[in-house]
């Protein structure tokens, strides 16, 4: 019997309406692959923060040196500082810099071991910043863990200054006798770049290293100064992410580039060959205006200048890192309100012989550089960056010093702030300034997304297809 037209019609809209059907269930299941459609439970997955901050081994070696070639004197002047700038009393002003952002990474540089020799020759260890601050985050709730795979840490050495029997001693009377049983030790201090993960996230480190930089620097013809970076790959949204703290070397010459420029060049080519989203952060020692010239008051704080070893931004690990691919996650570097460095050696507010240049370059808490830095590359979105720390003299992040120098020096600053002048002296958690960052991955979904806008596309075009087939039936079918 044959068809009506009318029923032909209507099994044929029929089946457009199960085409239909089926292409909008298989949208709506490919709509959540698309990007911007996650819920928010998953996009907070694929966040992660991180934090970069140096410790300050607490003693400003070039003041130090007024001393030399009398190392006894230049021992004890450093000892000294490192004593007024007790660790573990500021150790809680850098706590309260890190708990409430709790960055899933936590680059450290300076992150300073001071060791003396007891009686018998042994080395003690008086101070150990990395584990001291550990242990205050662990108490105010937010644990952290150096990176760690198997034996092997995350923790690069540094330079070094070793106790030397005759040579090195200082006299302490109220930190050496509870360590050493004795007011007098030699003493010395290393340094440490440090790679800590927030506990919760400790399984999911799959490697970590080290590297020492092969560009090194003699000062004062006796110490060798040694740089390199620690690293480690954590997995982040089910990503793996190659995370890399790094301390460049400070100390220049007149005679020849700088040695962080070639220290940025090795960093750089080592990353090359990381073909998973990279973060590095650390001290560059490096502000975008490098090389400044030689013009008065515009370098207070004694950046690389312009010489024939060093005449352009190609001596300058800013803008080699930036060159070679990695995004500078900010603060804006080139706004003076976001400079990181210029604190006094002993960490009472900013340095008063350089604050009248900082102020005129537009900083309004004394600092003069900017240092410190997260760089991103890859596939790494930027959420939200800001410095941490940047409150004086007041706040959580301070903590109240009380040496005659410390407490002067944070009144004329105070004073020349026009703010109001404490009764004692007020002092930061460490001499930088940290620089957090969120940051966020396309996820595992979203990366499949390019495939479910194709197959979007076929189910669509079948649809299409599907509807002008009846049409186009409905048209040549006999009436009658």
């Amino acid at each position: 019997m044959k068809e009506s037209a009318y029923h032909a019609g209507m099994r044929n809209l029929r089946g457009i309406r199960l085409l239909s059907a089926v292409g909008l269930v298989v949208l709506m299941g490919l709509a959540t692959w698309l990007p911007g459609s996650r819920p928010a439970s998953a996009a907070s997955e694929d966040e992660f923060s991180v934090m970069t901050m140096n410790l300050y081994l607490g003693a400003d070696i070039l003041k130090s040196m007024v001393y030399f070639p009398d190392l006894s004197a230049v021992a004890q002047d450093m000892w000294t500082q490192v004593a007024q700038n007790d660790f573990s009393r500021r150790v809680e002003a850098l706590s309260a810099r890190v708990v409430p952002k709790r960055p899933s990474v936590l680059g450290l540089q300076e992150a300073t071991k001071w060791v003396c020799l007891d009686a018998k020759g042994t080395e003690v260890t008086v101070f150990d910043f990395t584990q001291q601050l550990l242990a205050r985050l662990s108490s105010d709730g937010v644990p952290y863990q150096i990176a760690q795979v198997g034996d092997e840490r995350a923790v690069s050495n540094g330079f070094g200054i070793a106790p030397i029997p005759g040579t090195t001693v200082v006299t302490d009377p109220t930190v050496l006798p509870s360590a050493l049983g004795s007011n007098s030790a030699a003493c010395g201090m290393r340094l440490y770049d440090v790679l800590a993960v927030r506990s919760d996230l400790a399984s999911r480190v799959t490697a970590v290293g080290t590297h020492n930089y092969s560009q090194t620097v003699k000062f004062a013809g006796l110490l060798d100064i040694e740089r390199g970076y620690a690293w480690a790959d954590i997995t982040v949204g089910g990503r793996p992410v190659h995370f890399v703290t790094t301390h460049l070397e400070s100390y220049w010459t007149r005679d020849a580039e700088p040695a962080m420029a070639a220290q940025a060049r090795e960093l750089v080519a080592d990353l090359q060959s990381i073909s998973i989203p990279v973060v590095a952060m650390g001290d560059f020692n490096a502000d975008p205006r490098d090389p400044r010239p030689t013009t008065p008051g515009v370098n207070p704080g004694g950046q690389p200048e312009i010489t024939p070893f060093c005449a352009d931004r190609s001596c300058n690990p800013y803008w080699t890192m930036t060159g070679a691919g990695f995004t500078d996650v900010g603060p804006d570097a080139n706004d003076p309100a976001n400079l990181t460095w210029g604190s006094d050696g002993l960490l009472a507010g900013a340095d008063v012989t350089r604050l009248d240049a900082a102020l005129a370059q537009g900083n309004d808490l004394g600092f003069t550089d900017r240092l410190d830095y997260v760089f991103v590359r890859g596939d790494v979105r930027i959420v939200s960056s800001a410095l941490a720390g940047r409150e004086w003299p007041t706040g959580a992040v301070t903590w109240e010093c009380d040496s005659p120098a410390q407490r002067a020096n944070t009144q004329a600053v105070a004073r020349k702030l026009g703010i109001a002048v404490p009764a004692t002296g007020r002092c930061f958690g460490t001499d930088h300034l940290g620089v957090f960052a969120t940051l966020s991955l396309p996820s595992t979904a979203s990366g499949a997304s390019m495939t479910g806008w194709i197959i979007a596309g076929v189910v669509l075009a079948l649809v299409v297809v599907g509807a002008v087939t009846v049409v186009m039936r409905r048209r040549r079918a006999p009436v009658g």
